[in-house]
């Protein structure tokens, strides 16, 4: 199973970057990682800049993808709840899992609709910046629970 990582804007922060980094060469160990950057929209309004940010994000989605976007709406897992969602994606034969990360105003509802699953990783408001790390975080931390490694702890 291959992941692809999919976000709006460029990392701005350079300590973002270092963790982005970390995370994704532990992740590496595991699976295929590729991180896909959208250009953000300027100077639009929102729901316009929502549309052009969500059709550069779909030019980006490999074909037959199965995509996953993070949404604050979406569901809130455990972490031993999504390491077994990766591991249920990886033995269904899942090719290309792919994770969708908006921009500030988020996605299209028919963006969001293309999903086959929506994820939130906080009932709290977290900047479309850090969730990169913080999903890179948690993909490292099923890829642990999955191969009975000591980094998780109960």
């Amino acid at each position: 199973m291959r992941l692809k990582l999919l976000w709006v804007g460029k990392t701005q922060e350079a300590w973002v970057k270092t963790g982005i980094d970390e995370y994704a060469g532990r992740i590496k160990r595991y699976a295929p990682l590729e991180i896909l950057e959208a250009r953000d929209e300027k100077g639009a309004a929102a729901p316009a800049m929502r549309e052009r940010e969500c059709e550069r994000l779909g030019k980006l989605l490999p074909k037959g993808a199965r995509l996953v976007v993070l949404d604050e709406r979406g569901e809130q897992m455990t972490s031993p709840e999504f390491a077994s969602f990766l591991s249920k994606s990886r033995d269904q034969g899942i090719q290309d899992l792919a994770f969708a990360i908006g921009g500030a105003y988020g996605f299209t509802d028919g963006f969001r609709a293309q999903a086959f699953k929506s994820i939130s990783l906080s009932k709290m408001t977290l900047t479309h910046q850090m969730v990169r790390v913080f999903l890179l975080e948690q993909i490292y931390r099923g890829f642990t629970i999955m191969n009975g490694e000591p980094y998780h702890h109960e």
